[in-house]
């Protein structure tokens, strides 16, 4: 009974969600089961993997029924993207590329978003960035150079469309490293808009738990060890969040939005998620729909979270959301069932 309570422990610590001490927080909490299989690209020595997932699945509702997908088709992609045919339109430009979080895939992440997209008439890309070499995780890795992953995508996805921009489309981490990659890395000229879905644009403080961590020397090397460096180095006040917001949160030309929670279960405060730079548009769910309590993990499934971001992508076509009543901690059960399916 003791060792599977402790497989069971340390399954969560390995799926821990995307910022601030997660694995502290891991025995109540987990993210999507990521996928197993050939890797599109593999990275050299310790380097993190980039991962094109091209075998689309259809289309999901929820973290759980992605990850038992995943598990009888690992690497798949959802549906509407990655196809490297697809040709801009004049009214729809820019190709739109997705960002999973931490310890999750494009699959996992996108399942919802991507079809709704490609309906649109936009051309979808979304990438598995930050793999663990010889391991099936994505998003694990160093920040650092997932965030220049993110420019060597968008550079395919350029290539093979013709396009001059992409828009962005970020959750949790996925926010982050696609912003690093614009801010710092050059990538703002081959950008019209970014996305931050549940953006840890300032880091967590895991209610109080990071500066509990802070006070404990060690405590980041333990809790790296049972979840992944990427974790550790989206804490609050970590030096990847201070480099990324060095100088300003956003530079010029580039449209900004953040789309989050008041109730978001791994940002805290919850206004670390709003970007405080000139341009910047943060959008807090519970203002636009109050009876909608979906936190972080749910917000890339939830309705109207989803039709936000499609508005902002194609706002020719724009449709009012439907306001419907979510319960909080909505998706938390699913996530930690798809650790374990």
């Amino acid at each position: 009974m003791g060792q599977q309570r402790n497989r069971t422990r340390g399954a969560l610590l390995r799926r821990v969600a995307p910022v601030g001490v997660m694995a502290l927080a891991a025995a109540v909490l987990g993210t999507a089961a990521t996928p197993t299989g050939t890797y599109a690209q593999a990275a050299p020595a310790a380097a993190p993997v980039l991962h094109i997932p091209d075998q689309q699945g259809p289309p999901q509702t929820g973290h759980l029924a992605a990850a038992k997908y995943l598990k009888d088709h690992p690497g798949a992609a959802p549906q509407g993207a990655n196809d490297f045919g697809c040709k801009p339109t004049a009214e729809h430009p820019r190709p739109v590329v997705l960002a999973h979080g931490t310890d999750s895939s494009a699959y996992s992440d996108w399942a919802g978003l991507s079809p709704l997209l490609a309906q649109a008439g936009i051309c979808v890309f979304a990438l598995d960035y930050g793999g663990k070499p010889g391991k099936d995780t994505f998003g694990t890795e160093d920040v650092w150079a997932s965030s220049a992953q993110i420019g060597v995508f968008v550079d395919q996805v350029l290539a093979a469309t013709g396009a001059t921009q992409v828009d962005l489309v970020g959750f949790s981490q996925g926010a982050s490293v696609t912003r690093y990659w614009i801010n710092k890395l050059g990538g703002a000229p081959k950008v019209g808009q970014w996305i931050g879905m549940a953006s840890p644009s300032y880091g967590g403080i895991m209610y109080g738990l990071v500066p509990i961590a802070d006070a404990v020397p060690g405590i980041y090397k333990l809790v790296e060890f049972g979840s992944s460096l990427a974790a550790v180095q989206q804490a609050a006040g970590s030096p990847f969040i201070k480099d990324l917001n060095a100088g300003g949160d956003t530079v010029p030309g580039v449209k900004y939005t953040t789309i989050g929670s008041r109730v978001d279960e791994m940002i805290q405060p919850n206004s670390n998620i709003a970007l405080r730079g000139a341009g910047a548009t943060n959008i807090v769910l519970q203002e636009q729909c109050e009876a909608d309590l979906t936190g972080h993990f749910q917000l890339v499934y939830d309705a109207f979270a989803q039709r936000l971001v499609v508005n902002l992508l194609d706002p020719g076509h724009a449709v009012a959301p439907d306001c419907v009543p979510v319960a909080f901690g909505t998706g938390i059960a699913d996530v930690v069932l798809a650790a374990h399916s």
